[in-house]
């Protein structure tokens, strides 16, 4: 009997809506049959109902919309988990109320802060398992909440110790940790990781107990490591390792500048334990990368996975060879030790390499670092700094054998790098080092570099890259960064023959600095025409572009700094091999049009060719 008077109702219902529309139809028909001038007017404020009238789509839009917005504001949980969380700090600020009243003491109501924190992260454990859209509130509330209570009841009450402070906050990110691998969510091992890290960083700043804070670093490193197996985030593993890598740079500082002061260390500097703290922090980064690389094998490595070991060299080993060089301790042990983790990571890159898998791309991570930990430990390990660029050269040239044995662009881009570095590292030693810079012996490092650089390019010029390379195939197209290396070549040549100009100028009478001076001007000069005749000989854009920047080089130097700083002869010939230099290029120059027309040297100029070929396709 209920269904039937329902369903009487329901049809009187659309009797009337019927109706309804029946009358707006002939409203609209009359309407129609009139002028538009003589129609009545519509009120301005009425415009939207009668559009909302006249056409029901857009008011059944419009509702729901609306209804949209509060569904949201009430299903996504948004002003409920809003309250919530008001009410739940309402509670600890009661806490702290009554606590800082004295109505209980400080021991006391620590107790009850940290208490209610661990109860709110079993709360949200619990609220996670009956699938609450309240449990993000009751986590993040008490991963935060003992962070901050743990570092102050520590640092202003002094009423918690420093060992169950950091056990307190370690636990905290345990269970954090816990409950997002148990139920597949991000947030609170995310902040569990960050309350580790940065209260850990905040107890007893600046002077903290280094070996335990190290500790409380360790593990939110290896917690953020986690982390990233839920969720890719870059941001959160950068953080832990930028304040790691502050803490314990603050360590080593503060260590060497005492133990340069002559002064023994405090108790809270640990210097028994300051090595091994940064041999555990270098060898887990390392194992970080690894893993994380092997992770993301099938996939694209993250840039800090890329980063990390070359970021972990260039950190670990400055930072401990400055303490051992104020503690008067053993560089050259530490240097070979160094030089032997570089070769460790040069293994890595070649296993990784070996693997045929998408996982080899990381080879590059790993061949990066073990370059730049040996440009840094074998100055220390051989005792001098000069000998070793040679041996870095070696160094490089041996990565472009394997780059092109690999077919990997980035094996070939680091050989770059590394080449670049041992030329520009002697350029600046050389240029700053007084007498040594013109000492016989260092024509033999010199040359070796110089030959070393020169075949390189040459290797270059002869291999093209490969087409799958990233580097080469978007940024280097044709391999312009290759002629780096010719300079690089030019360069270290430059300062063989200075410093055998100089042992010659030396056994001669009359004055040495002036001659010296312009003697370097007529080697560019006279480089530099050597460079545009064999350009011209061999019809090679390349170094035509070459010799014309060593020109404008000597132009700089025979006109702003022979001629106000030099006299007499050697000026002379400074001035008048500069004129010969620029009259050949001249030449040389006008022929070029011409020879280019003609097609002299065919086949010789890969510069012509990479013009109209990409560096990928090349054969």
């Amino acid at each position: 009997m209920a269904d039937r008077n329902a369903l009487e109702t329901r049809v009187e219902e659309l009797s009337r809506q019927l109706q309804s529309l029946t009358q707006k139809v002939e409203q609209l028909e009359a309407r129609l049959e009139r002028p538009a001038d003589a129609w009545p007017p519509v009120a301005a404020p009425l415009h939207a109902a009668a559009a909302s009238a006249q056409n029901p789509v857009f008011t059944e839009v419009a509702e729901g919309v609306s209804e949209e917005i509060l569904s949201w504001a009430g299903k996504a949980s948004l002003l409920p988990r809003l309250s919530t969380l008001c009410f739940l700090l309402v509670v600890a600020l009661v806490l702290r109320t009554i606590t800082d009243s004295n109505i209980i003491n400080t021991l006391l109501g620590s107790a009850l802060g940290m208490g209610y924190a661990a109860a709110l992260i079993a709360l949200g454990w619990h609220k996670y398992r009956r699938g609450s859209s309240l449990a993000p509130v009751f986590a993040a509330c008490g991963a935060v909440l003992i962070s901050v209570i743990v570092v102050e009841t520590h640092s202003r009450f002094q009423s918690l110790p420093l060992v169950p402070a950091y056990m307190t906050l370690m636990a905290s990110g345990a269970a954090m940790t816990f409950i997002s691998y148990r139920f597949n969510v991000f947030l609170p091992i995310s902040l569990g990781t960050l309350g580790i890290c940065l209260a850990g960083a905040a107890i007893d700043y600046p002077d903290p107990f280094f070996p335990y804070l190290a500790m409380v670093l360790w593990t939110a490193n290896i917690l953020g490591f986690f982390a990233v197996r839920l969720k890719r985030c870059s941001w959160l593993r950068w953080i832990v390792l930028v304040v790691t890598m502050a803490m314990l740079s603050q360590w080593g500082i503060k260590l060497g500048m005492t133990l340069l002061g002559n002064e023994t260390p405090p108790a809270t500097l640990a210097l028994s334990w300051f090595l091994p703290v940064i041999a555990a922090f270098a060898a887990t980064y390392a194992g970080l990368a690894l893993a994380g690389i092997l992770r993301d094998g099938a996939g694209r490595i993250t840039r800090f996975d890329f980063l990390l070991p070359t970021v972990n060299a260039a950190f670990t080993y400055p930072i401990a060879y400055y303490v051992v060089a104020a503690w008067v301790a053993s560089r050259p042990l530490l240097g070979w030790v160094a030089v032997s983790c570089s070769l460790a990571h040069f293994g890595v890159a070649f296993w990784l390499a070996g693997r045929g898998t998408a996982a080899g791309a990381g080879a590059n991570s790993f061949l990066l670092a073990g370059a730049t930990l040996l440009a840094l430990a074998l100055p220390a390990a051989s005792g001098s700094f000069l000998l070793t660029l040679p041996a870095l050269a070696a160094v490089a040239f041996f990565l472009i054998i394997m780059s092109r044995h690999w077919q990997n662009g980035g094996t070939r881009a680091i050989s770059y790098l590394v080449q670049l570095y041992a030329a520009g590292a002697m350029a600046v030693y050389l240029e700053g080092s007084g007498t040594a810079a013109v000492d016989f012996m260092t024509v033999i490092p010199a040359g070796l570099l110089t030959f070393i650089s020169l075949y390189h390019y040459q290797l270059c010029r002869r291999f093209a890259p490969p087409a799958s390379s990233t580097f080469f195939g978007r940024f280097d197209r044709h391999d312009r960064s290759a002629a780096l290396l010719l300079m690089a070549a030019l360069a270290s040549g430059f300062f063989m023959l200075r410093a055998a100009v100089y042992q010659l100028l030396v056994m001669m009478p009359g004055d040495i600095t002036n001659a010296f001076r312009c003697a370097q001007s007529i080697l560019i000069n006279v480089a530099a025409a050597g460079l545009m005749l064999y350009a011209v000989r061999r019809h090679n854009r390349e170094i035509r572009n070459v010799a014309i920047l060593v020109t404008l080089i000597g132009a700089g130097k025979v006109f702003l700094y022979d001629m106000l700083g030099t006299h007499g002869v050697p000026l002379v010939m400074s001035v008048f091999t500069f004129g010969l230099a620029a009259a050949l290029e001249s030449i040389a120059l006008g022929r070029w049009p011409r020879a280019a027309a003609a097609g002299e040297g065919e086949g010789s100029d890969r510069e012509q060719a990479d013009d109209e070929v990409p560096a990928g396709q090349r054969q």
